[in-house]
């Protein structure tokens, strides 16, 4: 019986890293101010992490949101999907250029960029693919770095999208 060759695949990604808002260009300062504005209006009474995301338009407008959660865990939305499926039906032939995301935690302090979860990263993806232009992640802990992905392609490498159905 003949051996299979097996091979390895090395995927890299790249950020841009900022070591505080301050380091930002301003429209990326405020935009990631709004999100942090967005997280004190979250709610999130059952896993007290509360998420904030607002999203720069092409149009220039800010779509803010914040996740929402539900006593029936499914049921609830993350502050990224929030903002983008708002922003798809206010908006529905803008692309978006930024999406900012800030967190906080009622238990613990997030010293470091979270970014979004698999969910909303295909989401995001979803909404790159229709307007073909990347989309800029700006991610942020409660203090720290920031990071900036170029597009969600850095987060979400090997991603399904249309072009395969």
């Amino acid at each position: 019986m003949a051996k299979s060759k097996i091979s390895k695949l090395t995927i890299l990604t790249e950020f841009e890293v900022y070591q505080s808002a301050k380091d930002l260009s301003k429209k990326d300062a405020e935009l990631l101010l709004e999100a942090q504005k967005m997280v004190k209006s979250a709610y999130a009474p059952y896993s007290n992490f509360q998420v904030g995301a607002a999203i720069l338009m092409e149009n220039g407008k800010i779509i803010g949101g914040n996740n929402q959660e539900n006593a029936a865990y499914p049921s609830g939305l993350c502050a990224e999907r929030v903002a983008i499926y708002y922003a798809g039906a206010q908006y529905p032939n803008v692309g978006i250029k930024t999406i900012a995301v800030a967190v906080k935690s009622k238990n613990v302090i997030v010293n470091e960029p979270l970014s979004p979860c698999g969910a909303c990263r295909q989401a995001i993806a979803e909404y790159e693919n229709k307007s073909g232009k990347p989309i800029r992640i700006i991610m942020s802990g409660e203090k720290g770095q920031i990071y900036i992905a170029k597009s969600i392609e850095s987060l979400l490498p090997l991603m399904f999208s249309k072009k395969y159905l």
